[in-house]
């Protein structure tokens, strides 16, 4: 038999007041004068040796008393055969996992209720101790001291759901940085309690515990329950145009191990309900949805998906943001120019574009930095400045054009399109007749809308034209009915690159005054624009926000609500570096959540309206089982795996397991039962 406070044992000197009382207890005797004593002296010996058989046991029980109750105070225990088992004596770290898949429920009580209530009665074996440490995902300073059972119980009432999901490989470390200053040779003990789901958690088979450290891991046994969460969102087309019919589209995943019917998925735009959807999931599957939309003014709109999804809720809503009718920027650059400028007519006659033209020859490079198609017309030599910031906006994202001149010099055009994947370049002989266009491939993307629907199928009065220059590479759009190429796309770097194989002069054919012209001119500039990022994820490291001139030296900000961030940033072209912060990097009452964000600059002016979400990290509903995780652990035999939480006995399992079986219990009761006895001899044993 061990005591968990030894010292108390001091207390067994208190034995010997009973024993003096009764050793020097002397009394003065009394002479009483009798007639006839021949009787009494009977019964006065019959009472003197009764009453020492009396005496000598209220002074054991008043001994057996003293002893029981101070052995109670020791706590005495009987050692477990768990050599590795706890130490009240050491620092004890209790790790409470709040991430929001801890919303699980089972028999209608969340995990994390049912943790915290199993971490309560854990502190009854902790009752005296003095350093106890909480930890939660929030890591916030106030989980770096140790405190005792009653104060970690109070700070417990505060703990709250927290969408800042930590490896317990993270949360080792946070543990183990408190027990190294604490405790550094000791014996201390660390519990987790989790559902430990097997997206967030890490890779265990790298977390190697050091083995003067404890580890008691208490899952909750979580079951793979139905969530469905938003997994991505983006819009039919490059950009949307008010009062215009447009299409969102939205890919569910299931998480869960049961089917999804009919699952009514809502589109909200400006807190208004605009659209509505169905979806069918199977177990761990996805599905994508259309929603259709429309809206009536220019500029960002707030959006929402929204649907219904129980037990875990945290992922049902995702926020997003479109911009209506964003300006595309249109630069056309000229040295032979086309005697009725077209160019210029085809972007002029709609409020959509914001058309400027220089001569390629006299213009201020850093516009590229705010176009998003360049159209380079009748240009004769590519060479020089011209050249290197052509190739640097088409790798960054921009798009080009190219309308080759009526004598393009193949010396200079040749290797400044082989730097963009337009390869075999050659000029063909002067004035050659024209030659009709062959019928497009109207299945091609990139004419799709331009034809009507009715007529798909019905053959096309198309231009002609007498081209200038060939060449070999690239998808084409346009050929000529022998197969020359007209019109090709190129992809280079992020950007786009477009050769025309004539000019636009009225000798070089009829394409420039033909219908088909300008839809062709229309399409180039709308698949210029970059695709609209509808929303942002909190979880990535590095965001690109494409800004409009940004300074040299500006400092941007999130703002929402009172909320303001300045994260770590750079400017690199017009794309906006971001590196967000963590939520243990923000100040004290600081909290990110999912919303809408405005970026504005130093001046505080909106740049452009952002929509973050947190990542689906903990949507996946996948979970280690107790099997699992002491398959994980069996080569680290200071750690320890409990079947469930949900088990009624816990505690007292661990007691008796890791503790041994404690028997101050029984020894308080035999002191009251000494404390009875003492009382009984007293009143009813009289001689």
């Amino acid at each position: 038999m061990n005591f968990l406070y030894p010292s108390f044992l001091f207390g067994l000197l208190a034995v010997s007041v009973p024993i003096a009382i009764h050793l020097f207890n002397f009394r003065r005797t009394r002479r009483v004068f009798f007639t006839n004593v021949a009787l009494l002296r009977t019964v006065q010996t019959e009472t003197k040796s009764f009453r020492r058989l009396k005496h000598w046991l209220i002074l054991a029980a008043r001994c057996l008393f003293l002893a029981c109750l101070v052995l109670a105070f020791a706590q005495p225990f009987i050692p477990s055969k768990n050599q590795l088992g706890l130490s009240r004596q050491g620092v004890t770290s209790l790790y409470v996992d709040n991430s929001y898949s801890m919303q699980n429920e089972r028999n209608e009580k969340r995990y994390l209720d049912i943790a915290i209530g199993r971490l309560d009665e854990l502190l009854t074996l902790f009752r005296n101790a003095t350093s106890l440490q909480l930890l939660t995902n929030d890591f916030s300073a106030a989980e770096q001291q140790a405190g005792s059972a009653e104060a970690i119980r109070d700070r417990v009432t505060s703990v709250r759901f927290a969408h800042t999901p930590r490896t317990l490989e993270t949360v080792y470390r946070r543990q183990r940085n408190l027990l190294s200053s604490l405790n550094p040779g000791g014996r201390n003990q660390l519990f987790w309690f989790s559902d430990f789901q097997k997206s967030t958690v890490g890779d265990l088979t790298r977390l190697k515990l050091d083995t003067t450290d404890r580890l008691f891991i208490v899952p909750l046994d979580a079951q793979p329950t139905r969530n469905v969460y938003v997994d991505s969102v983006w819009l039919s087309t490059p950009f949307i145009r008010e009062m215009q019919n447009n299409s969102l589209n939205v890919k569910l995943t299931n998480g869960g191990r049961e089917n999804v019917k009919n699952l009514p998925v809502r589109l909200y735009l400006d807190d208004t309900q605009t659209s509505t959807a169905t979806a069918v999931l199977p177990p761990g599957g996805s599905a994508t949805v259309s929603l259709n939309f429309n809206v009536t003014t220019k500029g960002y709109h707030r959006g929402r998906i929204v649907f219904e999804d129980f037990p875990i809720t945290f992922d049902n809503q995702y926020f997003f943001v479109i911009e209506a009718s964003p300006a595309v920027r249109v630069l056309h650059l000229f040295e032979q120019k086309s005697p009725k400028d077209y160019v210029d007519a085809v972007y002029s006659d709609d409020s959509l574009f914001v058309r400027r033209s220089f001569s390629a020859l006299n213009f201020d490079v850093g516009q590229l930095r705010e176009t998003d198609l360049v159209v380079l017309e009748g240009v004769s030599q590519v060479s020089g400045t011209l050249r290197s910031e052509l190739e640097r906006f088409v790798r960054q994202g921009g798009s080009l054009a190219i309308i080759p001149p009526a004598t393009p010099d193949a010396s200079t055009y040749g290797p400044f399109l082989s730097s963009l994947g337009v390869n075999g370049v050659s000029t063909l002989p002067a004035e050659q007749a024209s030659r009709p266009v062959a019928d497009p491939d109207r299945r091609n993307p990139f004419f799709q809308d331009v034809f009507q629907q009715s007529y798909q199928s019905e053959p096309l009065n198309m231009p002609s034209a007498a081209p200038v220059w060939r060449w070999s590479a690239g998808e084409r759009l346009l050929t000529l009915r022998d197969g020359s190429p007209m019109l090709t796309q190129t992809r280079s770097g992020q950007g786009s690159v477009y050769v025309l194989g004539t000019p636009l002069a009225a000798d070089y054919g009829n394409l420039a005054e033909h219908a088909l012209f300008v839809p062709i001119m229309y399409k180039m500039a709308a698949l210029s624009v970059r695709s609209q990022r509808t929303a942002y994820s909190f979880d990535e490291n590095l965001l690109a926000v494409p800004v409009s001139n940004p300074a040299e030296r500006a400092v941007y900000k999130l703002k929402r609500d009172k909320l303001e961030i300045i994260p770590i940033q750079r400017v690199v072209g017009n794309q906006l570096l971001l590196e967000m912060p963590k939520s243990n990097e923000l100040a004290t009452g600081q909290e990110v959540e999912a919303g809408y964000y405005e970026l504005q600059n130093s001046a505080g002016k909106t740049e452009r309206l952002l929509a973050f979400n947190h990542g689906n990290a903990e949507s996946a509903m996948d979970f280690y089982s107790a099997d699992e995780l002491r398959r994980v652990f069996a080569s680290q035999p200071n750690v320890e795996v409990f079947d469930s939480i949900q088990d009624g006995d816990f505690v007292q399992v661990l007691e008796q397991e890791n503790l041994g079986k404690s028997l101050w219990k029984y020894f308080l009761l035999a002191a009251l039962g000494f404390l009875l006895i003492e009382v009984g001899l007293v009143r009813f044993m009289k001689g």
